[in-house]
């Protein structure tokens, strides 16, 4: 049987342990899941070090778009650093042009520097003008994959145009579609795609710790959960092996 590939997001440590206990190939480890993830701290990529699979810090300092200003990218140059200081296999990376284009120098200077790690295109990609041309340069600059969900909010809203950036791709960089995917919907997107990896959160709705935390700001209602069962739900209905 083929083999295929399920990375799970997390954002702390208890998420991380379930991702891993739920039959995850890879993590991406973040923080702040609720504004799409950013870098985790020093701490959590510490933790994660000496996880049996492999993990990949997000690179992001900021919420909002992907359009860095110099003192945002040396931030980013140290998180790279820290990433690779504390053992982990990858980096998730990306970086805009005011016009939603991917910025390739700032992308080759991010590259460049972490090389000795594997590097992941993240959903910066789902905005850009055309897929065509981000593609070109994902593969230019020696991606591993890129992480979309075809440019829509969700990979079935996007399936027709994952369908295309797939075709686009052919051999040369894997694409891994992310944004939505459940159980439910696994085995289509690996059956109409041929795909080999997916992104998920494995998450359940777990609502804030209390009233009161909520209401003093220290929480979002929209927090979720990694869920051990969720995720090895998800890996069961991709098959393969």
């Amino acid at each position: 049987m083929d083999e295929r590939l399920l990375e799970v997001c997390v954002d702390d440590a208890p998420g991380l342990h379930a991702a891993i206990a739920g039959g995850a190939n890879r993590i991406e480890l973040c923080a702040a899941l609720t504004v799409g993830g950013l870098t985790p701290s020093p701490g959590l990529m510490a933790a994660a070090a000496g996880s049996p699979v492999p993990v990949y810090a997000m690179i992001r300092p900021r919420s909002g778009d992907f359009v860095f200003a110099e003192t945002e990218i040396e931030i980013m140059l140290a998180d790279i650093d820290h990433a690779r200081h504390c053992g982990l296999s990858g980096v998730v990376l990306g970086a805009s042009l005011p016009d939603g284009r991917l910025d390739a120098a700032v992308l080759r200077r991010l590259c460049m520097h972490a090389q000795g790690l594997g590097t992941t295109l993240h959903r910066a990609f789902d905005l850009v003008p055309s897929f065509a041309d981000a593609i070109e340069i994902a593969v230019e600059l020696g991606f591993e994959r890129i992480l979309t969900s075809g440019g829509a909010p969700t990979v079935l809203q996007g399936l027709d145009q994952l369908e295309r950036i797939v075709a686009l791709a052919g051999n040369r960089i894997s694409i891994m579609p992310g944004g939505g995917v459940k159980a439910e919907n696994a085995a289509e997107l690996i059956a109409r795609l041929g795909v080999r990896e997916l992104h998920a959160s494995g998450g359940l709705a777990r609502g804030p710790a209390g009233e009161k935390i909520l209401e003093l700001g220290f929480d979002a209602a929209s927090r979720r959960a990694t869920d051990k069962n969720t995720v090895a739900a998800v890996k069961a209905a991709m098959g393969g092996r």
